[in-house]
């Protein structure tokens, strides 16, 4: 999801006879339900694995904060503008948490920065289409704070401490920001006739988009099953996105809203609904930076960068002048 595409160690799971006695004893904690704590041994794969996927969620939060904001001085009324305001601060925390929890395996907050602008790091493919009405406002609410509570409850049981922690509060304020989304698409859809064909058009926009969220099938990669293997990932992506589909279809079909997908059908047989394969193609055009908004999302980020080294500069300056202070 926040982690579409993180690899692992590159190589196939390991069974407990091809571990190092060091290796099984962490596999046999990790199996058996025990939290990895910061100071604790681990393997460098999962550490990396961690500060990769840790790193890409967190920078997804704070990059996730452009398409909302761009709508904080449009909103319909002063009551939406507050709490997409308070939203969006949400959103900010949430980076701040899981950059701290991504701190505690050993790599700086700049680090991390200075990867997401080099292209070294990604963000969740979502945050490069853009939000064009208000009413896209509601629909990334509802589908994608959705789509994200689908992955992030589980993660609350991963294996690392810090990240299981610092989920609990983030999936808290998710359900929230989920259901401020889901009620904008209400009132719009049961507005007049153009409010409501404003909010089917971002559905329409969004709905494929979304389903990219939880990433390419599991089956064609072992990267996901060794981060399975280690709980740092808890469910399959084919898994969470069909959860996501029978969870949205009802949602949609109370709003009087069609999913854009011919193919969406209840299937009694499975007890799931059947749907489309979102457009794969599109989905790695925009990570290799070629989606709607891109340059734009991470220009945003650079120049945010390069406008607070003046505040960075100075508290590094303050810090060490204080430094001698402290120690007399």
């Amino acid at each position: 999801m926040y982690a579409q595409m993180v690899k692992s160690t590159g190589s196939a799971v390991k069974s407990l006879h091809e571990m190092t006695p060091q290796e099984r004893a962490f596999q046999e904690r990790v199996d058996a339900g025990e939290r990895i704590e910061p100071k604790e041994w681990m393997p460098e794969g999962y550490r990396k694995t961690l500060i990769r996927q840790i790193g890409q969620h967190a920078h997804s939060e704070i990059v996730g904060q452009l398409p909302e904001g761009n709508w904080i001085t449009r909103a319909p009324t002063l009551e939406r503008k507050a709490i997409l305001l308070a939203k969006v601060q949400d959103e900010a925390g949430h980076g701040l948490y899981l950059y701290c929890a991504a701190e505690t395996l050993g790599v700086s907050r700049d680090e991390l920065y200075e990867a997401l602008h080099e292209g070294r790091m990604k963000y969740s493919s979502i945050f490069n289409y853009p939000t064009l009405t208000w009413a896209d406002i509601g629909a990334v609410g509802w589908l994608v704070d959705g789509a994200a509570i689908m992955n992030q409850v589980p993660l609350q049981r991963c294996s690392y401490g810090p990240y299981a922690r610092a989920m609990v509060r983030i999936c808290k304020e998710e359900s929230f920001h989920q259901r401020q989304g889901f009620d904008i698409m209400m009132k719009m859809a049961n507005g007049t006739p153009e409010q409501k064909e404003m909010a089917q058009d971002a559905l329409n926009r969004f709905w494929g988009p979304s389903l990219m969220m939880f990433g390419p099938s599991d089956e064609h990669s072992v990267h996901s099953a060794q981060s399975m293997a280690w709980k740092i990932k808890m469910n399959g992506n084919d898994e969470l996105r069909q959860k996501f589909v029978d969870l949205t279809a009802p949602q949609a079909e109370f709003l009087g809203l069609t999913i854009p997908d011919p193919d969406l059908k209840w299937n009694e047989e499975r007890g799931h609904y059947d749907y489309s394969e979102p457009d794969w193609d599109e989905f790695f055009e925009v990570l290799r930076g070629n989606g709607p908004c891109n340059k734009e999302r991470l220009g945003a980020r650079i120049e945010a960068w390069d406008d607070g080294a003046w505040v960075r500069e100075g508290l590094m300056a303050n810090a060490a002048k204080r430094r001698p202070m402290a120690a007399e």
